[in-house]
């Protein structure tokens, strides 16, 4: 007689064996879209000639394959005084100029013409804040045990100035991105301070002697400061499966087909930049 236990046995290990059935995965998609990289930052000290565009294609969630866009017309025509700057194709999806003349104040205007299409969008190039002290402690954050650095500038005295901050040390995988305006401090002397919370993400370490944080603070326009306040919100994550609480939909409009939309933003702005090394 067989032994029971042997074939009940038997019985289960061919059952784990054939229960290996594949499972497909919806993974959600979307059309493919332009995706444009074109902020045209003008750095105090500068004579901002050069800049770059980037263009490259939306892709399925899994797709290695290369997006960069090949083959676009790009240019950029400032509004005012109608001069109009031609980006020359590098072949790897950027797109660049040296002649480019910065103008404070002034619109500018993005046209790509691509696969028969013709997207464009504009942006006024807003001055920015001279930054008048970079500076450290532990008094004014949330945990008074951890560093936070404070950048110091004089805020402009007609209302409406708009900024984006942006925090990067080299071992971090992405930057840490603030926006803010003058609602509440125009003209006055403004101390902007950055910390980074020990209990925020443990994946990201808190401010340490010897750390090198390169700052970056942009004059903004409004249009471009509440794009970001968006895009800011939705880095806070969301699982690979899920679908993103809100298209985050920037200034490029497609001309020719409204409803093909490009993904990305155009943005010209007056750049302050410095690094600071923690103590």
């Amino acid at each position: 007689m067989q032994n029971p236990i042997k074939f009940i046995a038997l019985l289960f290990l061919c059952t784990l064996v054939s229960c290996t059935d594949v499972i497909d995965v919806d993974v959600q998609t979307d059309t493919i879209r332009l995706v444009v990289e074109a902020s045209l930052d003008w750095e105090k000290g500068t004579t901002g000639n050069e800049q770059t565009i980037t263009l490259r294609t939306s892709t399925p969630f899994f797709d290695t394959q290369s997006t960069d866009v090949v083959g676009a017309q790009v240019s950029v025509t400032n509004d005012v005084n109608g001069e109009v700057y031609l980006f020359t194709d590098q072949a790897d999806g950027t797109y660049t100029t040296d002649t480019f003349n910065p103008q404070l104040d002034a619109s500018y205007t993005l046209e790509i013409i691509y696969d028969g299409q013709t997207y464009t969008a504009n942006d006024t190039l807003n001055p920015v804040a001279d930054i008048i002290d970079v500076f450290q402690d532990t008094e004014d954050g949330f945990d008074d045990e951890t560093i936070e650095l404070h950048i110091v500038f004089n805020d402009f005295e007609a209302e409406g100035d708009n900024y984006l901050f942006k925090f990067e040390r080299p071992q971090d995988l992405l930057p840490t991105l603030e926006t803010g305006d003058d609602e509440f401090i125009n003209g006055n002397e403004v101390d902007w301070w950055y910390e980074i919370d020990d209990d925020e993400d443990e994946e990201i370490k808190p401010l340490l002697p010897g750390d090198v944080v390169n700052i970056s603070m942009h004059g903004i326009s409004r249009s471009y400061f509440n794009y970001m306040d968006i895009v800011i919100d939705q880095m806070g994550g969301v699982g690979i499966f899920e679908a993103t609480p809100v298209d985050v939909r920037g200034n490029c409009i497609n001309t020719t087909n409204p409803d093909n939309y490009a993904h990305g933003y155009f943005r010209v702005t007056e750049t302050n930049r410095v690094s600071y090394m923690v103590e």
